[in-house]
């Protein structure tokens, strides 16, 4: 397998340096530290943020310099300065206008952030991860400070260390979906790596054709699966825990007399493996073997693996085997778990006619149509053995 290459991190430029993006993303409002000295100043600053709404950015950046000529230490008018030079990719400027800005006021309104964003523009990793780490130490350290150092110690090769800060990032902001895209990609990376290394070692060995086959079944190609599954059993017939996986792919193959034949192997291996007895008794119901079924079921629900689909099945079991009662109380202990699920008040409705139940059958009916229509509107999918045509109703 070849290695990924590495992607090309000044691509993604745009969204790293406009701090408008900063701010959207990580849903905070930078406050001002206490600039404002005078009311001209003030009023001046809240001109130059019109215009920057309005995107007219050199008509922003003509009044930043309008107020350093009158206040040349003006922390703010620095700051905003180098922000706009920033976004223009600007990056010596801006960063000679952050330094100004904190030659006197070292931690002042997240610029440590800023700064380090024009050094990645730059590509000097060293000076980045450097005012990454002083905005780190600063009281009002801005939440997307660790996302970024840990981009750019990923440049730098220092991938344990990146994924130690997005770990902390993912802890402080359990919410952005950027940090855990990024955490992803970094372990997807040294996934890759730790694959090609084991290649060069041994290339046939047990234990990588074992771990192919599972990256495979995860990316949803089961035929490769089966290959890699079938070859860890070659080299290690005496293996446990690959009957299986290895069932569950030729299920996904739709090749179920060979799935059947692995899951019978698994739990031939332990009796109450969850997954084995779960698809045993998916597959008896598929063939409506019913009395089949039913002791594969139960000892799956037991384990409460994957219990939505469990007791959908164990259900439909029931109602198979004419057990009307164990049926209904299965079928609501699924409605607890999936109230919407079009499949489970299908089911019930049949329960509750069989009971010459009319109101109750005519309730579940009504909600069966209600999210049949709303699955449709999604274009969702049921199970394999689904009911689809609606009862007949008396």
């Amino acid at each position: 397998m070849e290695m990924r290459a590495n992607s090309d991190r000044l691509t993604r430029l745009g969204l790293l340096l406009m701090s408008a993006a900063i701010s959207a993303a990580w849903i905070v409002i930078i406050p001002a530290a206490g600039w404002a000295q005078q009311g001209t100043a003030a009023e001046l600053l809240k001109q130059a943020e019109a215009f920057e709404d309005k995107n007219n950015l050199d008509a922003a950046e003509a009044i930043y310099r309008k107020i350093l000529v009158s206040d040349p230490a003006n922390p703010e008018a620095w700051k905003r300065l180098g922000i706009l030079q920033q976004a223009d990719h600007k990056f010596d400027d801006s960063i000679n206008s952050f330094n100004h800005v904190l030659a006197r006021h070292p931690a002042y309104g997240n610029v440590n952030l800023f700064l380090g964003l024009s050094y990645y523009g730059k590509n000097d990793m060293d000076d980045a991860i450097a005012s990454f780490n002083r905005e780190l130490k600063t009281p009002t350290a801005h939440p997307a400070t660790r996302y970024y150092l840990a981009l750019a110690l990923e440049s730098k090769g220092h991938m344990d260390e990146a994924i130690d800060q997005l770990n902390l990032s993912a802890k402080q902001n359990p919410n952005n979906s950027k940090v855990f895209c990024e955490l992803a990609r970094l372990h997807l990376d040294a996934a890759y790596r730790s694959i090609d290394r084991a290649e060069k070692i041994d290339p046939d060995s047990y234990e990588l054709h074992a771990l192919m086959g599972e990256f495979y079944s995860h990316g949803g190609s089961y035929e490769l699966a089966v290959t890699h599954y079938r070859a860890a059993l070659k080299k290690n017939p005496e293996a446990l825990g690959i009957h299986t996986p290895l069932g569950i792919a030729y299920w996904m193959l739709s090749q179920l007399d060979n799935a059947e034949k692995e899951f019978l192997l698994a739990i031939q291996e332990s009796a109450d493996d969850p997954y084995a007895n779960l698809y045993l008794g998916r597959i008896a119901v598929h063939d409506h073997d019913y009395s089949k079924a039913r002791p594969y079921l139960e000892k799956a629900v037991a384990s409460h693996v994957e219990e939505l689909e469990t007791r959908v099945l164990l259900g439909r079991c029931y109602i198979g085997l004419g057990e009307l009662q164990e049926a209904k109380a299965d079928l609501n202990a699924a409605a607890g778990l999936a109230p919407s699920d079009p499949r489970i008040h299908y089911m019930l409705a049949q329960i509750y006619d069989k009971l010459d139940l009319p109101a109750d059958r005519e309730r579940e009916l009504d909600l069966y149509n209600k999210f049949t229509s709303l699955q449709k509107t999604k274009g969702a999918a049921g199970d394999v053995d689904a009911p689809n045509p609606q009862p007949e109703r008396k």
